[in-house]
């Protein structure tokens, strides 16, 4: 194996906690930092265009391309799980929506024993990494790396959706984030002037000339080199080529939900019985790596509708194509600068929950999944989503071969708390539909449809529409219990100069999209590996 060279840092991983590492730990020009990833450059027209993600989620060229197992409580199915493969990782193919979650997510963490990660520590971290397009307005910050902006398109039957809402008490708020997401809004995203601003835009690029910095593309990690439980650097492969690289002060696994805890297993730290079935040298037996794997599965409820513009019309027309792109490229505005969800809402599912525990992703279209054609009639798209799932899975691997994909189970709906919600979830979506707001557009359910009305037949149902919204989160989750994989510091139990810095940290998931949570988690890592250094940027 060929020394490949001897960095202060060596990073796996060149996602949306990959690229802000890299950034932070670069900007002493004493120190080398290595950023490794997988995939390819980000440097592709569809990854810019925020519709793009049509084009990029499914394709080899920018997604890992997993499979979860086939689930029971999903009708058996097993479903696509997209990982971004490509510099930004899944910030390069992922919804753009902007969301901090909620203070009751932040302060559970902080009641665990994770010092310094309750919601009055992480907000002033979100606000100095926030650049809003309107400034401080509403609570946002100004000026950091991750842009900010307001919708670029609205729709009469989303308009309508949020009155029908209103009727059904949830009030309408002019944007989220403030702490408690109670109300509808319009999302705000991760764009600037109508195209994508992943984190590859906000925090990779600005680095690249950087001389202390090196970042490689095709390079497969296959382990972490530990010696007497210190992490030593990183092996891996590029152009078949295995190589070593040297970390001199710290590792950094920043590989994602699913790739950190492969990592680690393949490096011999995890569940001892699994390695040694695998003949995996173990090296630390740390039972909680790979598991409390959750995500927020969402019910795609689908209603055909009349009278009223929807992206399917537009989609399926030439005339309609035409003009989208033509918007485009003049305005930047205009259906090709959609996230794949315009507006949300957020609400109890019952009145004995103590916070909002439901989430909408609401779309002006409909289709049977991504990567498919939009359906040939007008329909709007009501997907509603449990907040805080208690059902839970894992990631293990399933042989020693690092290109080998990992079992991925997520176990969705095994809880019976979480079929109780996905029922109360879809008939409160049915009477934001039945509402008044909506009646001239005379909605009609189309899936599951009305034949799914008791109790029994909805949670069928749930499962038979229920499908990720890609937040995979929690497999080396922060802590100090026995199932614990990293310290609030993010340090790995038992495994000296080794931190995993990425949403698999997650001890409990945050009440909606990931990515702005998972920044935060790479600023904080970042902070408290230079903090003892002194060379600490804030």
């Amino acid at each position: 194996m060929q020394h490949f060279g001897s960095f202060d840092y060596v990073i796996a991983g060149a996602g949306s906690a990959g690229c802000l590492l890299a950034n932070r730990l670069s900007r002493d020009p004493d120190s080398r930092v290595l950023l490794l990833e997988a995939g390819g450059s980000d440097d592709w027209f569809w990854i810019d265009v925020p519709v793009g993600y049509l084009y990029t989620i499914a394709n080899p060229r920018t997604d890992w391309c997993y499979r979860t197992e086939p689930d029971p409580y999903l009708a058996g199915r097993s479903i696509h799980y997209a990982r971004g493969r490509v510099l930004g990782g899944s910030s390069s193919i992922n919804a753009m929506i902007y969301m901090r979650g909620q203070r009751e997510d932040w302060d559970h963490w902080a009641a665990l024993g994770n010092r310094g990660w309750s919601w009055d520590d992480v907000l002033p971290v979100f606000r100095s990494l926030e650049d809003y397009q309107r400034g401080t307005a509403e609570g946002y910050g100004a000026g950091g790396e991750v842009r900010i902006e307001d919708p670029r398109v609205r729709w009469d039957i989303i308009d309508a959706w949020r009155e029908a809402a209103a009727e059904c008490g949830i009030p309408p708020v002019k944007m989220f984030n403030g702490g408690d997401n109670f109300g509808c809004a319009y999302f705000q995203m991760n764009q600037r002037r109508g195209r994508r601003w992943s984190a590859s835009h906000a925090f990779l690029r600005p680095a690249l000339q950087r001389k202390n910095l090196s970042v490689l593309t095709g390079a497969l990690v296959s382990r972490v080199r530990t010696l007497n439980r210190q992490a030593l650097g990183i092996e891996f492969s590029r152009d078949g080529q295995p190589l070593y690289a040297e970390a001199r002060r710290e590792t950094i696994l920043a590989a994602g939900a699913i790739g950190s805890p492969q990592l680690l297993q393949l490096s011999g730290i995890g569940k001892g019985d699994l390695l040694d079935r695998l003949q995996i040298p173990v090296v630390h037996d740390l039972p909680g790596v790979g598991e409390n794997l959750h995500d927020h599965l969402q019910i795609r409820m689908q209603y055909k509708v009349r009278n009223v513009k929807t992206l399917n019309g537009m989609a399926n027309s030439v005339f309609g194509k035409a003009a989208m792109a033509l918007e485009y490229l003049a305005f930047r505005t205009g259906p090709l600068t959609m996230p794949p969800s315009q507006a949300g809402a957020f609400a109890k599912s019952d009145p004995g929950q103590a916070t909002p525990n439901i989430e909408w992703h609401v779309q002006p279209l409909s289709l049977d999944k991504f990567g498919e054609p939009l359906h040939a009639f007008p329909a709007i798209t009501p997907s509603v989503c449990n907040l805080r799932p208690a059902s839970r899975g894992w990631v293990r691997v399933k042989s020693a071969d690092p290109a080998a994909h990992p079992e991925i189970r997520l176990n969705y709906l095994e809880k019976e708390e979480d079929r109780r919600v996905a029922v109360d979830a879809m008939r409160f979506t049915r009477r934001i539909m039945a509402a008044k707001a909506l009646e001239k557009y005379l909605p009609e359910e189309y899936r599951p449809g009305r034949g799914a009305e008791s109790d029994a037949e909805l949670q069928q149902a749930a499962g038979e529409l229920g499908t990720t919204i890609f937040h995979p989160v929690g497999t080396c989750k922060m802590g100090s219990d026995a199932m614990a994989v990293v310290d609030d510091e993010l340090r790995v139990h038992g495994i000296a100069r080794l931190r995993v810095i990425d949403a698999s940290i997650f001890p409990r998931i945050t009440s909606g999209n990931t990515n702005a949570p998972t920044y935060v988690i790479a600023e904080k890592g970042a902070r408290a590996i230079l903090k003892p250094t002194g060379r600490c940027p804030i």
